[in-house]
């Protein structure tokens, strides 16, 4: 029997067969690897602005979304915003979290890893001197960031620190906030 045509399980949700097919796909065509996401925002009032996502560009296509997603920001009353939604700052914790989580169910389901449950808590201090001009050598954003997961899966503990670090190690969220990434900032009128 052809070893290419046995079919590997769904683990974690992945399905595995389709997860090697599409890292052949790239290992022959490293074009394919390239993604462009995008998300528009809209300011609407005080500190509420809403970002919507749909399209993107991947695959050397641009790939079309069943749904728009729309993700609304705010502050919180105590930082003079209406509340109507999570804040920027919680908004980089959330992304965080998914991709560091999503990064290490597909490394443990291409190992053949079951994972039961997967939970995460993260916190982050930040400083708001830096972001009100206050104080110049304090940082507008986070000092730091801590995460610490719940998993239950059948692993020792050294497997479960294993994949842990997957999570972080393969995150595009978390390698981009822990190496920085260039950010060009220009301005048009509407």
């Amino acid at each position: 029997m052809n070893a290419q045509a046995v079919q590997m399980p769904v683990v974690n949700g992945v399905n595995v067969s389709e997860l090697c097919n599409t890292m052949r796909a790239v290992h022959e065509n490293p074009n394919l690897a390239r993604f462009k996401f995008r998300i528009r925002n809209e300011w609407l009032d005080c500190g509420h602005s809403r970002s919507t996502v749909s399209n993107f560009q991947g695959a050397s296509q641009e790939q079309r979304r069943a749904s728009t997603f729309v993700l609304d920001a705010d502050e919180p009353p105590i930082l003079h915003g209406q509340d109507k939604g999570a804040n920027p700052v919680e908004h980089l914790l959330h992304a965080l979290a998914a991709c560091v989580t999503t990064a290490m169910v597909y490394h443990a389901a291409a190992k053949g890893i079951y994972l039961e449950e997967v939970e995460s808590t993260i916190e982050g201090d930040l400083d708001l001197r830096g972001f009100l001009g206050m104080e110049p050598r304090i940082r507008n954003g986070y000092e730091g960031i801590r995460m610490k997961f719940r998993v239950r899966a059948d692993v020792s503990d050294s497997e479960l620190q294993e994949l842990v670090q997957l999570g972080s190690r393969f995150s595009p969220v978390f390698d981009s906030l822990c190496h920085g990434v260039p950010i060009t900032v220009f301005a048009d009128r509407l």
